[in-house]
């Protein structure tokens, strides 16, 4: 299982919030995030490290990887044994909270950059129904095989997407078109745009805070 920094707003929690970290990050990455969203209930947040792992765009040096990247251009071919394999690992942290007494209906997906295309690609596909998913300048992986796979679990699922209307790493174009390839299946995206580059702005994150508030009274 992947190791996981845990942190919990209070006892008993009432809510799981699954985080992954960006490319070369680790699961410190958002630590800092937890008292800014001023949460009012007591939820346990998990951030995972990615496995080390070679990645092409880095000259093959190993470094904290969901997968790896074979090009800066998106329309590369993608590392779909890596995409899955990480699935695999996050199911089997969705399974540790089940365990752990949270529903699966009261665990959250969340990640930034390749975390985010990682929770999108676990959250769809995951058989057992999820409370949301949080995806952060981030772009929906493996698109063209999710109508096939996607879970009737999740087809209602709250979904919260973010990105900067400045990104130069992922452009604000292939954010948009990910909500639009989600849209064209049925997905209903709480889509938000923010004046910043790749990374992630104090108005956003109250908008997270105030999303993962409401999610008991969004979840279909």
């Amino acid at each position: 299982m992947l190791n996981a920094i845990e942190l919990t707003t209070g006892e008993a929690p009432q809510l799981a919030v699954i985080w992954m970290h960006g490319l070369g990050a680790d699961g410190h990455d958002f630590e800092p995030i937890v008292p800014e969203l001023r949460l009012g209930i007591p939820v346990r947040f998990v951030f995972p490290h990615a496995p080390m792992r070679p990645v092409t765009i880095n000259g093959g040096m190993a470094m904290r990887a969901w997968y790896d990247i074979l090009g800066f251009d998106r329309h590369a071919q993608e590392d779909v044994a890596g995409i899955r394999a990480s699935a695999i690992a996050v199911g089997e942290l969705i399974e540790r909270e089940i365990e752990r007494g949270i529903p699966s209906e009261r665990i959250v997906l969340a990640g930034f950059s390749q975390g985010g295309a990682v929770a999108l690609q676990t959250a769809l596909r995951e058989p057992r129904p999820l409370a949301g998913v949080l995806a952060l300048s981030t772009y929906l992986p493996l698109a063209a095989s999710l109508a096939s796979e996607r879970s009737a679990a999740n087809a209602g699922v709250p979904i919260f997407m973010a990105h900067g209307t400045s990104d130069s790493v992922l452009p604000f174009s292939l954010g948009e078109s990910s909500r639009r390839a989600l849209e064209a299946l049925g997905y209903v995206v709480d889509w938000r745009s923010y004046s910043m580059a790749h990374s992630v702005c104090l108005e956003e994150i109250g908008a997270i805070g105030a999303w993962l508030a409401a999610l008991p009274t969004r979840r279909a």
